[in-house]
């Protein structure tokens, strides 16, 4: 029976057409966006009809039944769209708890510094080259993703390549899409990679009780639909390393300036100081000298040695870097130097002037280390007495560059010159050696935000424990994705990974209220049955065509669906008109399924997929950089997909 276009159904048409408009247009956030049409839906309530000496009535029939009468249309147009009582369930979804507690989890994980290990191990495998590091992430989280909810993949990585992000200096808009878009296709590969795929056999048995025997669909194996997923996985890997310095977003956040620690110096200061990390030649002259001496001879360059590995021991902080310590062949040095002559020094030492941190990738990050400003207040035991008569950079583990002293700056010779009450000192230190010197009255620290991470190394068997739990319970039990996850995620809190103060910080919550504002809209376009005259209306034009034009048909409308609703609601709209048209047109309508499931993950175009609404606050990302990167990438999917699917099936 054809389905007849309904007043209600117009009205939620115009409500999807002003949801679209505000997320292309960006005329507010998306977040806000998202609520305002979530509240649009609550005030349909208003619409509620009422029961009067015994007579169900609505408003409109109370206020002027002639015109209620007149204008019938109207009259059936204002009735509720979603029930209040379920406008706000989005809240206690299963998808929006479950990205919640993947927050922490990952939170977790990257406490106890295990992100950061993961980030130094793709930094050595791909270097700093954006062609090098985008496959190893996006092919990384593609593998994961394919046996874990993708949204649980990506931002399980959200803070690895955050990371890897301030250390490369590599624009993180750069960096998310590539491995957000790869999330997404990793959920193609296994039959438990996404939720449409988990759904899929069910749907299937379903219809096959309304099927003759000869008929019937066999269900989907696990790994049956893993060369659409790799075809899938390698095309969009290629895509952004081909096309990504076309369509990738160069966006620089506040603070981006500084994302690497020779940008901090520059930025925040205005001061032309470099940091490198330099290798002691066989030939080198500094050989045998002590790093008051080399200091000391280079007052041209200033350099400064913040750090130092000699064979496996490595100094940084009080107590290590002594200027007495005698420099061998082979030595590594983290040297801060004026900007232009760091080269010439390296020259004229015969060092080795590495390009990037390679054994200081770690510490001297930004979230470990950089520029602080310490002023020296009255009554400091320091007046009187220079940074060499105090050993400053053992003793305090800070290295002093330069003195602001009444309006200028002193930094030739600033070793030598004695500390006067407010003098301010600009220095490199350690993040975890300021907090100390916090409690030190002989100063007063005036960079108050610098990063205060309390790195947990000793909770890693913990952070492990409950993430192989929360995985395992994915993985292995019938329980709902929210409840494994949350398991873990407050296995993490109790065992004390985090506080649970932590956790709440954890939370992006712009995606949480951007996703759950948005489930009452899917459940519109379900219910009023709007959905279904879609997909009615566009298969009627198609009558006629043949099975590959139908396919690619189904396709593109589970596409079009899985945009402005959720994947599982198209899904499970989609799936018994998939079937019912592969067999009018002879087709098998196991493949048509398939084709519903495998579309739903073609949700690149605008960020209301899970994965595009996680990685678009921390990147920066607008509508129309979705847009245009996500264009390209759906054509593809399009075309790739079918192709393999037609080959394999």
């Amino acid at each position: 029976m054809a389905l007849e276009l309904t007043p209600q159904m117009m009205l939620v048409l115009a409500i999807l057409a002003f949801t679209i408009y505000m997320f292309v247009s960006e005329i507010v956030r998306v977040d806000v966006a998202a609520i305002i049409i979530m509240i649009t839906l609550g005030l349909t309530n208003l619409f509620q009809p009422v029961t009067k000496d015994g007579e169900t009535t609505n408003w409109l029939a109370n206020l002027s039944p002639e015109l209620a009468e007149g204008m019938p249309w109207l009259n059936q147009m204002l009735v509720p769209i979603v029930d209040a009582k379920m406008l706000f369930n989005g809240f206690g979804s299963n998808a929006v708890i479950s990205i919640v507690a993947v927050m922490i989890i990952g939170a977790g994980l990257d406490k106890t510094g295990l992100m950061s290990k993961v980030a130094s191990f793709i930094l050595r495998v791909g270097g700093t080259s954006e062609k090098r590091v985008i496959p190893i992430i996006s092919g990384t989280v593609g593998v994961i993703s394919s046996f874990m909810q993708n949204v649980g993949a990506a931002a399980l990585f959200l803070p690895v390549v955050s990371r890897i992000s301030v250390r490369t200096g590599l624009p993180l808009s750069r960096l998310l899409m590539p491995m957000g878009f790869c999330a997404i296709l990793g959920g193609t590969v296994t039959m438990v990679g996404s939720s449409p795929l988990i759904l899929l056999n069910d749907l299937i048995q379903n219809s096959n009780h309304s099927l003759p025997a000869d008929q019937q669909m066999s269900t989907i194996g696990l790994f049956e639909v893993t060369p659409i997923g790799i075809a899938l996985i390698l095309t969009g890997i290629a895509y952004f390393i081909l096309a990504g310095r076309y369509v990738l977003p160069v966006i620089k956040k506040k603070g981006a300036e500084a994302s690497n620690t020779m940008g901090y110096f520059r930025d925040t200061y205005g001061l032309s100081y470099n940091l490198r990390e330099m290798v002691v030649t066989p030939e080198s002259p500094v050989i045998g000298q002590t790093f008051d001496e080399m200091e000391t001879h280079c007052r041209d360059c200033r350099v400064r040695v913040v750090a130092h590995r000699s064979g496996d021991d490595l100094r940084i902080g009080p107590g290590t870097l002594s200027r007495d310590v005698t420099i061998k062949a082979g030595d590594v040095m983290g040297i801060l130097g004026k900007k232009g002559k760091l080269k010439d020094f390296a020259a004229e030492a015969k060092m080795e002037a590495k390009d990037n941190f390679e054994v200081f990738s770690e510490s001297l990050i930004p979230t470990k280390s950089g520029i602080a400003e310490l002023v020296i207040p009255p009554g400091s035991s320091l007046i009187g007495k220079s940074a060499r008569d105090l050993w400053m950079r053992k003793v305090y583990g800070i290295s002093l560059f330069a003195i602001h002293r009444q309006g200028h700056s002193v930094d030739e010779g600033v070793r030598q010159v004695p500390l006067q009450a407010g003098d301010t000192l600009a220095v490199h230190t350690a993040w975890d050696n300021l907090a100390r010197l916090e409690k030190d009255r002989d100063f007063v620290i005036v960079t108050a935000d610098y990063p205060r991470e309390e790195a947990r190394p000793h909770k890693v068997p913990h952070a492990l424990v409950f993430f192989c739990i929360a995985l395992a319970l994915v993985l292995f039990t019938d329980l709902r994705l929210s409840v494994a996850l949350l398991t873990g995620s407050v296995g993490m809190i109790v065992s004390r990974v985090l506080t649970i103060d932590e956790a709440y910080k954890a939370i992006d919550w712009k995606t949480v209220f951007l996703l759950a504002s948005l489930i009452p809209l899917g459940m519109a376009v379900e219910h009023t049955g709007t959905a279904a005259w879609i997909a009615q209306e566009i298969l009627r034009v198609m009558d006629g065509v043949p099975i590959w034009g139908l396919q690619a048909t189904i396709m593109v409308l589970a596409t079009i669906f899985t945009l402005v609703m959720s994947n599982v609601g198209a899904t499970v709209l989609l799936v018994p008109l998939a079937v019912n048209i592969a067999l009018g047109a002879g087709a098998d309508p196991r493949i048509f399924a398939l084709t519903v499931a495998i579309g739903t993950s073609n949700s690149f175009l605008i960020p209301t997929h899970q994965v595009n609404a996680l990685i678009m606050g921390p990147a920066g990302y607008k509508v129309k950089d979705f847009m245009k990167a996500g264009g390209v990438m759906t054509i593809l999917f399009l075309i790739v997909s079918l192709t393999v699917m037609n080959i394999v099936f």
